[in-house]
């Protein structure tokens, strides 16, 4: 993906979804006009599931996710099952793939059952209707007269063929439809609090966690909602910070600085001027903000030994000086002064059972879609854990979390009843 690519966090993502050989791949590649994915008359030939950030028409910017057949047999269908159970984590558009000349599976009215629980948009397709002309009482497939055709539930269907394209570019449609609402509800990270000219400090710390060459995804997002505002953004460092802000001849509106950096910027930043971090601004945008204020109530509780869980979206390589595996650790040790049993995990991997754990405490999640983030909230919560973020952590234990979350009314109400 290049440059000036949408992030695939802030892509809708596309799931198929089926029993082995329901011609979830072929169906895949027909809907994308790619080879994506391995075809062949072989059950179970996609191992793993395939991801792929693409321009889909006439729906936009999305992730297509091909996922391998659920009703997958053995030691290693059992993984594979789990890694599509993962997926289902991620997914905000699920494409259930029927192959018709069987109709609905028990397996297929599982994964229906799973959509409606988790409230994932979803869309039935039933294959090969090249050969199944007419068969809608068996595909389990109603005629609607004022709607489109749709299942037993009521959910959207159609019937296709890989065969002759029959229905491939209906389908295509009722994705875009689908994508275009999701679009619609779309939130902002800062855009919504701006107004033209406000100017807007950027305090980007460059060191040797810094990636060479460029901003990390946070930085660019929040660069680009300040400049689609036609607000201002001064971008700056640490270290002439201060200077930048003697030379401002207009007030900031805003100061929002990378939460390593955020008992140095606070101590240099007046009273008056209005302080978050990148982080607290992507918690809030990930809907996990006031989940991430409740959870800090369990630093202070922890004890020589706890486990807690240090987990990251990304899959970069840690580095000396690495905020989530060597500063964090080591404010909380200072802040607490004890010795938890630190845990981390990064990218996909997040653990199922969260029993074992004291607290949770987890990145801004910009590497993961909003429902990802919040399923990960979600799991926590379910298994009484205490869930908070890296940079609402960072705050409270520089004493300043109250003026971070200032944007945020309703959590420093939170903060005051505690």
């Amino acid at each position: 993906m290049g440059l000036n690519d949408t992030p695939s966090s802030e892509r809708v993502h596309i799931a198929f979804f089926g029993k082995r050989n329901a011609g979830k791949s072929s169906l895949v590649n027909a809907v994308t006009g790619q080879e994506l994915s391995v075809v062949s008359d072989v059950k179970g030939t996609t191992t793993d599931p395939v991801l792929k950030a693409m321009e889909l028409l006439p729906a936009g910017p999305v992730v297509i996710i091909d996922t391998p057949g659920y009703d997958d047999e053995g030691p290693l269908g059992e993984m594979r099952v789990r890694k599509t159970e993962q997926i289902l984590e991620k997914t905000d558009l699920a494409v259930l793939v029927i192959d018709g000349t069987e109709g609905i599976s028990p397996e297929d009215e599982n994964l229906k059952n799973y959509f409606a629980k988790k409230n994932i948009p979803s869309v039935t397709v039933f294959t090969k209707s090249d050969l199944t002309a007419g068969s809608a009482e068996k595909s389990g497939l109603c005629k609607c007269p004022d709607r489109s055709d749709r299942t037993a539930d009521g959910s959207a269907a159609i019937h296709v063929s890989i065969y002759n394209s029959a229905g491939i570019t209906k389908l295509k449609n009722i994705i875009a439809e689908s994508v275009n609402e999701q679009r619609q509800n779309e939130k902002k990270i800062i855009g919504d609090l701006l107004s033209p000219a406000d100017i807007v400090v950027l305090v980007i710390p460059v060191d040797a966690a810094a990636p060479k060459g460029r901003l990390i995804l946070p930085q660019q997002m929040v660069l680009r909602e300040v400049l689609d505002a036609k607000a201002i953004p001064v971008a700056t460092q640490t270290g002439t910070y201060e200077e930048t802000l003697s030379i401002l001849t207009k007030k900031p509106k805003l100061v929002i600085t990378d939460s390593q950096a955020f008992a140095e910027v606070s101590r240099k930043t007046p009273d008056d001027l209005t302080l978050t971090s990148f982080s607290i601004l992507m918690a809030n945008y990930k809907g996990v903000l006031k989940q991430a204020v409740y959870g800090l109530k369990a630093l202070k509780k922890l004890h020589n030994g706890d486990k807690v869980l240090i987990s990251e979206g990304c899959t970069h390589h840690r580095q000396c000086g690495d905020i989530g595996s060597v500063r964090l650790p080591a404010l909380i040790r200072k802040f607490t002064g004890v010795s938890p049993d630190f845990r981390f995990t990064s990218g996909r991997e997040f653990p199922e059972d969260l029993s074992g754990y004291s607290l949770v405490i987890h990145c801004g999640g910009c590497m993961l879609n909003e429902r990802e983030m919040h399923s990960r909230g979600v799991r926590a919560a379910k298994q009484n854990i205490p869930f908070t973020n890296y940079g609402t952590a960072i705050s409270y234990m520089n004493g300043i979390l109250p003026r971070t979350l200032s944007l945020f009314p309703e959590l420093c109400d939170i903060i005051q009843n505690e």
